[in-house]
């Protein structure tokens, strides 16, 4: 078996295995009513999805640019999540209408391009333990900007779950130090981003219909988008008949309706069932389905690094304890 071959073969392996594990996710929709009530069927969907968003990300990479990438995701989720929910926009009260254009741009516009940006650089794994920094801006921001009272278990969760993201970014900086972590920036600055979007849907979009207020985030930053990917050139002749293209457009897809269309919906919907803490605790978890893909893809993981994602998920539990309390 040649090297190409190989190589073939284990993109084959991991894209069926992705495929299966989101569609497994996609059949839970059959069941909206029960997972919209139930944030922790939430929380592990979203982990599932978002933790296979970082490899798919990376292989769209091989035939595409970072700006490709990102307006060819914001493009394909808007097409499907405002064709869902272009009835539901109907409803949207005017005054949601500039905090739903603000959460379109923070949650998902730039750091679509930015994620992009960083995995051209660093690993796909590396980018979501990185992205573990989101619960901990959460509480910052929220408590600084939103007056959002947050209690010490939930800080003491964050922490813990922060000190297991660092073991993992150390450990891998050691297995891997060719890599330009000054790339890790633009992962950094999407958390401060989500951070803020997050307790922005709490605050001002609490009531809003979830599909509805998801397709409104999308409907002002698309033709952003389309702009972007013209600039780009992608629909040249040249790009557009790419084999490695074509091959690159279909992770997207899936990226698109799975990572961004179909998980922003539940994301939202998590933000108003739970708190700002415990629905960005999601990015505790995600690192741990990543370690599995990466390995997948013939990343290295090592014992620490396991043991790192147990501190992870304990974190986790801390922080939904107190918020257990303080939830009606």
């Amino acid at each position: 078996m040649t090297l190409l071959s190989i190589s073939d073969w284990m993109d084959a392996r991991v894209i069926k295995s992705i495929i299966a594990v989101l569609l497994a996710a996609f059949l839970f929709i059959k069941y909206r009513k029960q997972i919209y009530a139930n944030k922790w069927a939430l929380i592990i969907i979203l982990s599932l999805i978002w933790g296979s968003s970082f490899i798919l990300i990376k292989k769209g990479l091989v035939g595409l640019s970072a700006m490709q990438l990102g307006a060819l995701r914001i493009i394909m989720s808007g097409i499907v999540v405002i064709g869902l929910g272009y009835k539901q926009l109907k409803e949207m009260p005017k005054a949601s209408w500039k905090y739903l254009i603000l959460a379109g741009f923070l949650g998902t516009f730039f750091p679509s391009f930015f994620f992009a940006y960083a995995e051209t650089e660093i690993d796909s794994a590396v980018a979501s333990m990185l992205n573990s920094l989101v619960p901990l801006i959460t509480i910052i921001t929220g408590v600084l900007l939103f007056r959002i009272k947050t209690g010490w278990m939930q800080v003491l969760g964050v922490l813990i779950g922060l000190s297991g993201t660092a073991i993992l970014i150390l450990k891998g900086a050691s297995i891997n130090p060719d890599q330009n972590y000054y790339y890790s920036l633009f992962v950094i600055s999407s958390t401060v981003m989500y951070a803020l979007n997050v307790n922005i849907v709490k605050r001002y979009l609490q009531n809003l219909n979830a599909l509805g207020l998801t397709a409104g985030t999308f409907l002002f930053i698309v033709p952003f988008a389309l702009g972007v990917l013209i600039y780009t050139g992608f629909f040249k002749t040249e790009v557009m008949t790419s084999n490695k293209v074509l091959v690159s457009i279909g992770y997207v897809l899936l990226l698109s309706v799975f990572g961004t269309a179909l998980a922003k919906v539940l994301f939202n919907r998590l933000i108003q069932i739970s708190n700002p803490v415990f629905s960005t605790s999601v990015t505790y978890l995600m690192p741990v389905v990543a370690i599995f893909w990466g390995l997948l893809d013939g990343e290295r993981i090592t014992l620490v690094q396991i043991l790192a994602a147990g501190l992870i998920l304990g974190g986790v539990y801390l922080v939904n304890k107190k918020a257990q309390k303080k939830e009606p």
